[in-house]
């Protein structure tokens, strides 16, 4: 069973969970248990193969930060001259992933993902690594990453699914679980359409292990939601 309070509460509530984890010996711990999970050499794979096409952009932002488990990746498979910004509710996690990376090439900002302090249109991607799983309704938290991201610009997202390995990182990591048509439905009434889902390996598919890995674009006319949705695809690695 999920930790259902993240659900039950506001955004002030999910907040303070959110800080109080991350900030804690779970923070501390969160690159290693990526590595030993093997979430983070997969997404690494997922992206050095080129199936996401970080190579694509030249302003990427990476939302929920965390260790760096997502943003070293894209450290090393962005182009030479990509902009690139990591953003995460907690400082402490900021220090951390800028201590483990060693990088000066991203910048790194304290930034609530429901009111991200940046302009409209300033990104051609964002990442958003088990984010809105803190969040009790994430559409606020969509919306925003669509305002930040250009016409056209693309969202990776993964979240964490309803799946009995979902529940049991809900109550780990004190997060919501998601259905794939619930959180289809929220984005595209946020305004971001599903282009493709990725599964990080055949085994994790079959399992239905892994959570909810997706590719979602930013879309303005209805027509042109329309196409994206009849070229859907889906990808396993």
């Amino acid at each position: 069973m999920e930790f259902k309070d993240i659900r039950s509460g506001d955004l002030g509530f999910s907040r303070r969970v959110s800080r109080k984890v991350y900030d804690g010996p779970a923070g501390a711990v969160l690159a290693f248990a990526s590595v030993v999970s093997l979430h983070e050499p997969l997404l690494g794979a997922l992206l050095r193969r080129g199936t996401f096409g970080v190579s694509r952009f030249g302003r990427i932002l990476d939302i929920g930060s965390g260790a760096g488990q997502i943003l070293g990746h894209l450290l090393k498979e962005a182009r030479p001259d990509a902009t690139v910004v990591a953003a995460d509710l907690s400082h402490r996690m900021l220090r951390r992933a800028r201590n483990r990376l060693k990088t000066k090439r991203a910048s790194f900002v304290a930034a609530d993902v429901t009111r991200l302090p940046f302009a409209d249109g300033s990104f051609d991607c964002v990442t958003c690594g088990w984010v809105i799983e803190h969040l009790p309704d994430p559409e606020p938290g969509l919306r925003e990453m669509r305002r930040v991201l250009r016409p056209g610009g693309s969202l990776l997202l993964l979240a964490t699914e309803d799946t009995v390995t979902g529940a049991l990182n809900s109550r780990t990591w004190k997060c919501r679980t998601y259905n794939r048509a619930e959180l289809r439905a929220s984005c595209e009434r946020s305004g971001l359409a599903w282009t493709r889902q990725f599964y990080l390996s055949p085994v994790h598919r079959l399992l239905k292990i892994g959570g909810i890995i997706v590719e979602a674009v930013r879309v303005d006319e209805p027509e042109a939601q329309g196409e994206i949705e009849e070229a859907q695809q889906l990808i396993s690695l």
